[in-house]
Order: structure tokens, then sequence, then C-alpha cells
């Protein structure tokens, strides 16, 4: 069986992930976890794309209770307040 993920493997995860990973997160074999999702029981919000489930990382770790580190600005996601202000006319 694969080992468990860690805190940091489920904070690099990317935006959306297959079943079997987000089963492997709430330690669930491939075969519960299809089970869950086919029985609409699986503990996350599914997305269903054609035949294949996937799961939004963001709702998985909300389940898990895991919250990432808000240790100053993330690029490209936080700009500086100035960045943001309209700018005057002197700058113009």
């Amino acid at each position: 069986m694969p080992r468990a993920l860690t805190r940091d493997d489920l904070l690099a995860l990317p935006a959306v992930i297959d079943l079997v990973t987000a089963g492997r997160a709430l330690s669930l074999g491939r075969s519960k976890a299809y089970e869950l999702a086919q029985r609409g029981e699986f503990p996350v919000r599914l997305l269903r794309l054609g035949n294949a489930y996937r799961v939004p990382t963001a709702d998985l770790l909300a389940l898990l209770g895991v919250v990432p580190e808000q240790n100053g600005p993330r690029p490209g996601v936080d700009a500086p307040a100035e960045a943001l202000e309209a700018p005057s006319t002197a700058q113009l």
C-alpha cells in the first residue's frame, strides 16, 4: 500500500486531483474510494469528467483541517496595497 500523504504532500497537490489520490489522503484504498463515489457517499464533493472522478483539493484540505500557512504575500496572488490604488493625477 502506498505511503500516507504528509501535510506538505497535501499542500503541494494541484487544484483538482484524482479519486485514488483523494482516497489515499483519507486512508481509503482504491476499491473503497470508488465504492463510496459510486454510492454518492464519498466524504467530499466529486466532479465527474466523462468516466473519471476528480476531487477539488480545497474541499479535501477543508475536510482534513489542513490550512496553508499565511507567512506573507503569495506571488501572483497578493498584490501590495499601492498596486490596488487608482493612480493619482500627478502620476498620469
